[in-house]
């Protein structure tokens, strides 16, 4: 008992901390969703990072009754914390689930919309969605093209809708410290030329894992609170509270 005691005490403040590691994936997923939902196909991408989020609200009143709990055993709070284990568990395994899920999914799914984007595009001022998301993740990411640069050696002058000329790339793609930069290809030094596909799958897969490792670590976590919480119940049983 004394260890048991221990250990949920020492959960309890590590839950605190979890939180906050595992609001921060949560929001990192929202947030990305939000910046590059052009991009991606599926509404239900930043479900995640929902979950995420509610987990490590949910982590906070876990937290302090654990610490309760190890200071003086109560029967509700005993109670509780087991209910309150048993929904992060769900909303941690559902989050980790989905977040390896699109991990996986989504690579394919990016190259296909990147592409098309790419050769829909009508110039670096125009008014269209598809254009003003291309230039915002060439901007973002400091990128230029799917694979790289020469991408945009594809697009043809009319499908830019632009007067016939030499071939070049978006201003989107130009380095901040050219402020002169139009995109010609004559002065590459000017230009991102790494392609942005690797850069977005890199990010999308990184805080995906993130999310996935923070859930995991979190329900092992929970898994040994629980079980000291079971022995602290089990020599202080219910007895007329039998159905928690």
């Amino acid at each position: 008992r004394p260890f048991a005691r221990s250990l949920l005490r020492f959960l309890g403040f590590i839950f605190w901390g979890t939180a906050a590691a595992l609001a921060f994936g949560g929001i990192f997923v929202i947030l990305m969703y939000k910046n590059y939902r052009y991009l991606f196909q599926e509404f239900f991408l930043s479900l995640p990072g929902w979950l995420a989020v509610l987990a490590a609200l949910i982590l906070l009143p876990t937290g302090v009754l654990a610490i309760s709990i190890s200071v003086k055993s109560s029967r509700y709070q005993q109670g509780t914390l087991m209910y309150l284990l048993l929904i992060l568990l769900c909303l941690e395994i559902s989050s980790g689930v989905l977040a390896q899920f699109y991990s996986i999914r989504m690579a394919s799914e990016l190259k296909r919309t990147m592409g098309y984007l790419v050769y829909q595009y009508n110039g670096t001022h125009s008014e269209g969605p598809g254009s003003r998301a291309v230039d915002a993740v060439q901007r973002n990411l400091q990128c230029c093209g799917v694979q790289n640069y020469t991408d945009w050696l594809k697009a043809t002058a009319a499908s830019w809708h632009l007067p016939a000329e030499k071939a070049r790339v978006p201003e989107s793609c130009c380095k901040e410290k050219y402020s002169h930069c139009r995109g010609d290809l004559s002065h590459l030094e000017q230009l991102f030329q790494e392609g942005c596909l690797k850069k977005l799958e890199d990010r999308l897969h990184f805080v995906m894992l993130y999310v996935f490792w923070c859930c995991t670590v979190l329900s092992v976590l929970e898994l040994l609170a629980g079980v000291s919480n079971g022995i602290l119940m089990r020599h202080q049983p219910f007895h007329d509270l039998r159905i928690l």
